[in-house]
């Protein structure tokens, strides 16, 4: 989600932009009561937008050290225990 959330604010800006133009083209002029209210709505969607993606983009960078963490743990103990059978192993044979 933290990826597609700054495409549908980005969707919702060029859509509150295309509402001013078009307003804009039946009204015949460009006063900022015609151009407002589509600014406002393509400015809510682009905040709407970052609201989401900022924090799934942070927790996401979380999860995703803490995983990488986990994973050199389970990596260096594997090696551990590989190093102490072999030993066992060695010990045994000679």
């Amino acid at each position: 989600t933290g990826a597609a959330t700054p495409f549908i604010g980005l969707f919702g800006t060029v859509w509150g932009i295309m509402a001013s133009f078009h307003d804009i083209g039946q009204r015949g002029s460009a006063s900022l009561a015609v151009v407002a209210p589509g600014i406002s709505e393509a400015l809510i969607a682009t905040a709407a937008g970052l609201a989401v993606a900022i924090p799934a983009v942070i927790f996401y960078n979380f999860y995703a050290n803490k995983l990488e963490a986990a994973e050199g743990e389970m990596e260096n103990f594997a090696n551990d225990f590989l190093n102490l059978i072999e030993r066992d192993f060695l010990s045994k044979v000679k």
